[in-house]
């Protein structure tokens, strides 16, 4: 009796078969693209379904971005508000002091008159040199700057301008080895020269005898001699005070209060044109014994009850003196 169904090739022929249909397959897909255009359709129905998969996670992941950002928003906002209020009574407290040292400057006679002009200056490039420390802003000489101008921030001073252009200019920073700067010190008003230390947030204080009264901590200022650098802006912030009795003079560091790698927007600084003041001096007795300097056009010449008439100093004008007629 015949049975029903034929009995087919052997298991191990069928997997010999099936294995050498699946290298001709790869074969011909690696080397010569046949299934190219079958993998892209396949593709392509697929995508549908994987689009409609990740859907759900990425709606999650927006409404939980939009309920964060929300929050974030409420508690930097209640921030800033506090801050806001903070800062406007340190405003007005500012106003009251500046306007009580701006008279008494005046009565000692101080050539300091804090009115400069300011512009703001964003920083379009960052010099690649390892061994400079200049930047490129987007203010030149159609906007007034000119070189060796003053460059500061909001945590102090950041350079000068070594080069102006038409409408850009670049900047040397203060950390720049070629550049230096007189400071002095807060706490007790010892002025000495600062210089780049070459690398970020450092600077040097070079030339200072040891038994100088400098200590970790100190905060530096612009000193303002030089006529450079406006007085009174932070520089940096004493870090070491180190001395060798081999050597005559200490070696110090400070760092300094800009941050260097982060700047973005700068303050061009306009000092207060001193052409453009009047020099009043009371004398008594025919000795001088009190001088202000004001502005012509803003203030009223001081006068004051004395004994002897106050007169206003005339400062002669220097005449070329001839040699024949000594």
């Amino acid at each position: 009796m015949k049975p029903i169904f034929g009995r087919g090739p052997s298991l191990q022929l069928r997997l010999f078969l099936a294995i050498l249909l699946s290298a001709s397959l790869m074969l011909a897909d690696s080397r010569l693209g046949a299934f190219a255009n079958i993998r892209y359709l396949l593709n392509s129905a697929v995508a549908p379904l994987q689009y409609a998969a990740n859907l759900p996670r990425e709606m999650l992941d927006v409404l939980r971005g939009q309920f964060s950002s929300h929050q974030r928003l409420l508690t930097e906002n209640k921030a800033l508000k506090r801050d806001l209020l903070v800062m406007k009574s340190n405003v007005l407290l500012l106003d009251q002091l500046q306007q009580e040292n701006q008279r008494l400057r005046e009565l000692l006679g101080s050539p300091f008159v804090r009115d400069e002009r300011k512009m703001v200056a964003e920083v379009m490039a960052v010099d690649s040199d390892p061994y400079s420390y200049q930047v490129m802003i987007n203010k030149g000489r159609v906007d007034g700057v000119y070189e060796g101008q003053p460059v500061i921030n909001d945590k102090g001073i950041v350079g000068q301008v070594s080069y102006v252009g038409a409408h850009n200019s670049r900047v040397l920073l203060l950390i720049d080895p070629t550049n230096a700067i007189p400071v002095q010190v807060v706490r007790n008003d010892i002025r000495v020269i600062a210089t780049g230390g070459g690398r970020n947030h450092q600077i040097l204080l070079e030339h200072v005898p040891s038994s100088t009264d400098i200590k970790k901590g100190d905060l530096l200022v612009s000193s303002g001699l030089g006529g450079r650098y406006p007085e009174g802006y932070p520089v940096a912030r004493v870090t070491s005070f180190t001395f060798d009795n081999k050597r005559p003079f200490a070696q110090i560091t400070a760092k300094t209060t800009v941050q260097f790698d982060r700047l973005r927007y700068l303050l061009l600084v306009w000092p207060t044109d001193r052409s453009k003041m009047k020099v009043n001096t009371v004398v008594a007795d025919g000795k001088p014994i009190m001088t202000a300097v004001t502005p012509i056009d803003t203030v009223d010449p001081i006068i004051l009850n004395m004994p002897a008439k106050p007169t206003d100093l005339v400062v002669p004008t220097p005449k070329k003196v001839n040699n024949a007629n000594q």
